[in-house]
């Protein structure tokens, strides 16, 4: 004891402080509130070192308590913190909860490890019920699955939900709320059998419970809007393909040959089309591609009829804009395709396309028609040019 006088009284005794605040007294106030940040107790934001990179042995220590008891007993607490969560709609960390809940009841016994000794037994303790314990765990793990399975029904993991709706069920075929998040969950993902069979056993064991009549009226609405999209999907690919029949009727019955490639180019919504797609006898117009390989320059025609002629499209094509010299003119230039053989045939620009193609030396590759123009004056030059260049291929 030690005597400190007073400045307005007599002489009041105190005691010495202890070491542990002597300690704090000579710290700052940021050094004990990170001292205090460690303790469990205080602690404002998690802090699972000693401070210095090492393990904090008092959350350590607090964490190995939450594994105390019997797996009953362990999984229990962890399902009511998982609870507390979900009611504060914080799904991942009640998901977590669950997660550690069942795990704890499906972990192997724990066996006595020869280094540690015997195991004392406490005559106080009282000897378990398994017939009891075994009839918490269950409980426990029923009520953990069809939690977590909302948990993953909010996170919209569907397929986890299913699953483990499925997993209560099995411990439980009398859980409802198992028929119902499952029900939901396969309503999610279009599984329409799944989740109507989800309410047909339901409302088996209550028929008169409100969310899955919602549901089931749900699901029959939603099987209706499906089966009408597919009805208009099959509607559409045998349009489609009666379509695609009439066209190879009209091309063949024409004499025009067609061929596809792996490089084939996107043309969008060009097509080689019939004026009226049902009707092989209506006019057939082709996406048509003007090449002018004296100047590397090409012009797109996205439907040339096939009684149509190239100097009908010339006349407005013409004159072009970078043809500085004027050597394009529809007196001045000829034109060219390339024959099934490899060669080249001289294209009459008063000639129609449909006579042209249906000549039989020429086809449509990928759907496109590919016309050279170029100034007569030029001609024979690249004629040689693609000459040679067949050559060497």
């Amino acid at each position: 004891m030690a005597d400190q006088a007073s400045k307005d009284g007599p002489v009041l005794p105190s005691a010495a402080m202890p070491p542990a605040m002597a300690d704090i007294k000579s710290q700052s106030v940021d050094e004990v509130i990170k001292e205090m940040n460690r303790l469990p107790l205080f602690m404002t934001t998690l802090d699972e070192t000693d401070g210095e990179g090492g393990q904090n042995d008092a959350l350590e220590a607090l964490k190995a308590l939450a594994y105390e008891g019997t797996k009953a007993e362990v999984a229990e607490n962890f399902r009511q913190q998982g609870n507390e969560c979900a009611r504060a709609k914080q799904w991942t960390d009640a998901k977590e909860f669950y997660d550690k809940a069942i795990a704890a009841l499906k972990a192997p016994k724990k066996e006595q490890d020869p280094e540690e000794g015997p195991e004392i037994i406490d005559v106080t303790d009282v000897e378990l019920n398994e017939e009891e314990e075994a009839k918490k765990e269950k409980a426990t793990e029923e009520a953990c699955y069809v939690n977590r399975a909302l948990c993953n029904l909010e996170k919209k993991n569907y397929r986890s939900c299913i699953q483990d709706c499925a997993a209560t069920i099995r411990l439980n075929p009398s859980n409802i709320k198992a028929y119902y998040r499952s029900g939901v969950a396969c309503l999610s993902l279009d599984k329409i059998p799944e989740a109507t069979d989800a309410c047909e056993l339901g409302l088996q064991l209550d028929p008169s419970n409100a969310p899955l009549q919602t549901l089931k009226v749900k699901v029959a609405s939603r099987k209706t809007h499906l089966e009408a999209l597919e009805k208009a999907r099959r509607e559409r690919e045998a349009k489609a393909a009666s379509e695609r029949a009439t066209l190879a009727l009209a091309l063949k019955s024409r004499g025009i040959k067609t061929r596809g490639t792996e490089q084939a180019p996107d043309l969008e919504d060009a097509a080689v089309k019939l004026e009226t797609a049902l009707d092989p006898s209506s006019t057939l117009s082709f996406p048509v591609l003007l090449l002018y390989p004296t100047h590397s320059q090409s012009d797109f025609i996205k439907a040339f009829g096939e009684a149509d002629t190239l100097n009908q499209h010339l006349e407005y094509i013409f004159p072009l804009p970078w043809d500085e010299r004027q050597e394009f003119k529809l007196d001045d230039v000829e034109a060219y395709m390339e024959t099934i053989a490899g060669g080249l045939i001289k294209m009459g620009k008063k000639m129609t396309l449909g006579k042209v193609l249906g000549s039989g030396k020429c086809e449509v590759v990928d759907g496109l028609v590919r016309i050279s123009v170029v100034p007569k004056a030029k001609a024979a030059e690249w004629i040689e040019e693609f000459k040679k260049r067949r050559g060497t291929n």
